[in-house]
């Protein structure tokens, strides 16, 4: 019952973040909102093996890899229903950028979960390159591409410096 209970507070506690955390990848509420459900269900399956101090991290790791996975295949979150669904909710805060989101949206997904995981995370190019799974090198190229893409399309001219 102590599983449940610790958990369950966890899951209190963090589930917003990690809903805003997949709302900056996927700039979608309802697809935020599925990505966070999908990597807590995960996380209780192996509650008992994740270390408290890293389950965050363990989660973040979920719903990154999870929102790549899903634009990796090609699909379109997009499935015919014979009643719309009802919106999902809203961050509960108020977006005073939503330029910035927008362009956020343009740049491409593995890129994005780089940007995401290294500057709304604050994560070291090594802890990003866990998460991503992939080469400190690929984090390093993807960011610098990442960073080129969102300057593009938040219409900022790009330079030749090193991002």
């Amino acid at each position: 019952m102590r599983r449940d209970e610790e958990f369950s507070e966890f899951f209190t506690s963090r589930f917003d973040w990690a809903r805003r955390t997949a709302y900056a990848l996927c700039g979608d509420w309802s697809e935020a909102e599925e990505l966070a459900q999908n990597a807590f269900v995960k996380a209780y399956a192996k509650w008992p093996t994740i270390r408290r101090e890293t389950a965050e991290a363990y989660v973040r790791t979920i719903v990154t890899r999870a929102f790549i996975d899903s634009r990796r295949r090609g699909r379109d979150r997009v499935s015919p229903v014979a009643e719309l669904p009802e919106l999902g909710v809203g961050g509960g805060f108020s977006d005073p950028d939503a330029k910035l989101n927008a362009a956020l949206q343009q740049v491409p997904a593995k890129q994005r979960a780089a940007l995401v995981l290294r500057f709304v995370h604050d994560l070291s190019i090594e802890q990003t390159a866990a998460e991503l799974g992939c080469s400190i090198g690929n984090v390093k190229s993807q960011t610098a591409r990442g960073l080129a893409t969102l300057r593009e399309a938040y219409g900022e001219p790009v330079t030749s410096e090193c991002a």
